[in-house]
């Protein structure tokens, strides 16, 4: 999965390679994203020749050649880096990753939809690392969260009782439910009276973050 800065430098120099078939500069790369010294575009640059995404050419100064691009990009210079199918890029708005869909109902395992984004408006998931999911299921109705609803997840380790987290049970399993502690035991309670809490050993149950948004489309 690609990190924002990643995916920020490999639109801007598919940009460049699509308007002049000339890569940028390091010093124009540094710019384009607001870094302090060329050292952390050394680090991107690492990361994506690491991950496929681009290939350094040999005996030639500064020569870059993008060989994949994430799912959700476009290969013409029109819709070059679009955030996903549905959305459009707002440089007024932020981008965090869409991992793919999590169950409200049933656990299943969790999906991960590299290079899929979505846009939200500056703090609209407040502060920390925050991912996006998809939700599957009607498990979570009565806390207003339905089948298909884009829930916004900001990633820690642990929460208070009552918060509604991504669990991950038995580090194969993903699904959002309410944490209760109780004798001991980890319960992740439903918000639907058709579905029965599970009541889990702690060490079954990890918490990978914790509910801060939601967006919902209305067809």
């Amino acid at each position: 999965m690609l990190t924002k800065k990643q995916r920020d430098l490999l639109v801007f120099i598919h940009q460049r390679l699509s308007e002049d078939d000339v890569p940028p500069s390091f010093e124009e790369m540094k710019d384009a994203l607001g870094l302090k010294s060329k050292s952390g575009i050394h680090r991107l640059i690492s990361g994506l020749e690491e991950r496929g995404y681009i290939q350094r050419l040999p005996h030639r100064a500064r020569a870059l050649e993008i060989t994949r691009l994430p799912e959700g990009m476009k290969k013409d210079n029109q819709n070059a880096g679009s955030a996903s199918p549905a959305n459009q890029d707002n440089p007024n708005f932020d981008q965090i990753p869409l991992y793919g869909k999590i169950a409200a109902g049933t656990p299943i395992a969790a999906i991960a939809d590299e290079g899929e984004f979505v846009q939200v408006p500056p703090g609209f998931g407040g502060s920390g690392e925050l991912y996006a999911l998809t939700i599957e299921g009607d498990s979570m109705i009565n806390a207003g969260i339905y089948d298909s609803d884009i829930v916004v997840i900001q990633r820690c380790d642990s929460a208070e009782n009552g918060t509604i987290i991504v669990a991950l049970v038995d580090d194969e399993e993903a699904t959002l439910k309410r944490l209760r502690r109780a004798g001991g035991k980890i319960v992740l309670e439903p918000e639907n009276d058709d579905y029965e809490p599970r009541i889990l050993e702690p060490n079954r149950v990890k918490v990978q973050g914790k509910l801060v948004s939601l967006m919902r489309s209305y067809n």
